[in-house]
Order: C-alpha cells, then structure tokens, then sequence
C-alpha cells in the first residue's frame, strides 16, 4: 500500500512525509473520520504526535483538494479522500458515515430549475438508521 500512497500523494503534489502517508492509510481503510478518530488512530503510530499537525497536514491536503470535510449538522466534520460526486448517509443511533452514490446531476438540474440559481457544488447528506441497529432494535 505504500507505494500508492506515495503516488497518490506525489499527484496532488504534496510532500510524501510518515503522517501523510498515515493519515491516507487510514481515511482509505476507514472511510470517513473525524479530526479526533483520526489523530487517536495516527497516535498508535506516531507517539508524540501533536494535534495541531494533524490539522496542518488536513489542511494542506484539503487545499490541494486530495482531502474533502464532509460537514455532518450537529456533529464534527468527517473527512474522507475526494472521490466522484456523491452523497453521504448518517446513521442517527451509530453515527456511521457511508457514501451512497446518487444521480446529483437531476438533483442539481431540479434545483436549479425551481429556484433559477447556478448550483456550483453540492453536499447531500441523508439520516436514518442503518441495518446493523435495526437489527439491534428487533
């Protein structure tokens, strides 16, 4: 895995460092973190590791558009490696985060429509309680 990473990295023209590639690793195995998930997992890494360079490193990465903050209403921003347009769903027991992919095209097209604007980017995100606690429920 390494050795795409440090591609991946090396094409949005970021510095390949340790935490990088850390923070990459585990937003591929994990999907959507937060700040807080992601520093704890770096942390069983990289020992000494500050906060505040998670943050840097979030950063710079969101700035060359490799990392996108997937804004969730009353919880802490996800963030998760830019993919093709989609759609998120929460699930309001467990708080999981899954992509969904979605036809935003007809979505923005309607919007548009009805209201006249020029929609520029979306970030659709649908609740509800996924199957493992609807399982739990029954």
């Amino acid at each position: 895995m390494d050795t795409n990473v440090t591609q991946l990295l090396k094409t949005y023209e970021l510095k390949v460092t340790p935490q990088r590639m850390c923070i990459v690793e585990e937003l591929m195995k994990n999907g959507h973190l937060s700040i807080d998930e992601l520093y704890e997992k770096i942390r069983e890494r990289f020992p000494s590791l500050s906060l505040a360079t998670v943050y840097k490193n979030i950063h710079a990465m969101m700035d060359k558009n490799f990392i996108k903050e997937v804004k969730i209403p009353n919880v802490k921003s996800k963030f998760e490696l830019t993919k093709n347009d989609h759609a998120h769903i929460i699930c309001e027991k467990c708080g999981k985060v899954e992509d969904v992919d979605v036809n935003s095209l007809s979505i923005i097209k309607e919007v548009e429509e009805k209201s006249s604007y020029k929609i520029d980017h979306t970030d659709l995100i649908f609740s509800g309680i996924c199957p493992e606690c609807l399982t739990k429920e029954s």
